[in-house]
């Protein structure tokens, strides 16, 4: 309950350009895999490298986005945008599973050659 309160309360706080790199998770309530994702990968992901160079912003798809140039609309829940500088640099759309999932955010940093700083 307090969880799917948070995703509705995301959905109306207006959302200013980003300047640093950031995650965006475009989720909506109800979704299986955006609640699965919450469960597997939220608690941690701010303990991670990736979560340290690109922190996460969770927002409902159905309010307000952040203001962020996007390549194209967001269709499907979860999405997973890396953004810098109010620009898109790349997406997941979907959630594959833990595995997947960090194979696919490393080659997002990559090609947008953003450094993870494994040796922390």
């Amino acid at each position: 309950m307090l969880k799917a309160l948070a995703v509705l309360l995301i959905g109306v706080i207006p959302m200013t350009a980003l300047a640093d790199p950031q995650l965006l998770m475009a989720e909506e309530y109800g979704c299986y895999w955006c609640e699965t994702w919450n469960e597997e990968i939220g608690p941690i992901y701010p303990k991670t490298v990736e979560g340290k160079a690109a922190p996460l912003l969770q927002y409902n798809i159905h309010g307000d986005a952040p203001d962020v140039e996007f390549a194209k609309r967001v269709h499907f829940t979860p999405t997973f945008i890396l953004v810098d500088n109010g620009q898109e640099l790349g997406r997941i759309e979907g959630y594959p599973g833990e595995d997947f999932f960090w194979g696919l955010l490393s080659m997002l940093f990559e090609n947008a050659k953003i450094s993870l700083d494994h040796g922390s």
